[in-house]
């Protein structure tokens, strides 16, 4: 009786899915598509083909990069903070071409979510030469381990990696937004380690626009890039949260400075 039950509530199941998938024209080939795309294997396929697509774009782009005695200091100095907006994270890659070329070393550090879509970004940004870095525990051993989970087992993973003398990367607007608005951890962490928080702005003028809660910015081959680099700032231990407007304004600058030096 107990097998009947629930062989019959299973079918019950199957039958309320198959009526929700073919409510509307091609409603299950979408149902089968989401399914499809959110297993492990397809996206570690997509992620290559995203990051070879980049690899490509960023190459065949003539960079410029302003504000190069910042990002010179940056890197051939004691640990710094390199701080962008999400939108421009698939820009990123172009910044460590240009100060490898000019005799940077290291690895940097990039604090990318938990969730599946920071997962994806992980893998993407990995054959850049950045270790990725969890603010969770990853079962798949992709990326450094964190036992704690929420933001203060992030931050406390960022400081120890300044504190070995590495870079770290990070977008204070990310993953979810609001857009353009610097959340408190950057400057928490720029306080804590002392390390100065670099701006980074970057535009390409051959690009395409994503419909994402970030307007997240892609780039397309054979065009023309610039990379802006603003003064260093340093956040006070005492009062550290009054530099948040601080540093969210120092990034808009740069931004926008970008976007007026290339204009698509």
């Amino acid at each position: 009786m107990t097998a009947a039950v629930a062989f019959a509530n299973g079918l019950a199941s199957w039958q309320s899915w198959w009526r929700y998938a073919t409510r509307r024209p091609h409603g299950w080939k979408l149902l089968v598509l989401k399914r499809l795309l959110r297993s492990a294997a397809v996206q570690a396929f997509t992620a290559r083909l995203v990051g070879l697509y980049l690899d490509f774009a960023l190459r065949t782009t003539r960079w410029t990069l302003v504000g190069e005695e910042h990002a010179v200091a940056a890197t051939a100095g004691h640990p710094h903070i390199a701080a962008f907006w999400h939108e421009r994270l698939p820009l990123l890659p172009a910044l460590w071409f240009i100060m490898r070329r000019k005799g940077a070393t290291g690895t940097p550090r990039v604090l990318v979510s938990k969730h599946r879509d920071g997962r994806f970004i992980g893998a993407v940004v990995r054959r850049f030469g950045v270790e990725v870095v969890h603010g969770s525990s990853s079962k798949d051993g992709s990326a450094r381990d964190v036992s704690e989970k929420g933001g203060a087992a992030s931050v406390r993973v960022l400081l120890g990696e300044l504190q070995a003398g590495q870079h770290i990367l990070i977008t204070p607007d990310g993953p979810r937004g609001p857009r353009r608005r610097a959340a408190p951890g950057v400057a928490q962490i720029a306080a804590l380690s002392g390390a100065p928080i670099l701006p980074v702005g970057a535009q390409t003028s051959r690009h395409r626009i994503l419909p994402t809660w970030d307007k997240m910015l892609v780039p397309l081959p054979f065009g023309r890039g610039v990379i802006v680099c603003g003064p260093p700032l340093l956040v006070p231990r005492d009062g550290w949260e009054a530099s948040v407007p601080l540093i969210t304004a120092a990034l808009t600058e740069a931004a926008d400075r970008a976007d007026d030096l290339c204009p698509s």
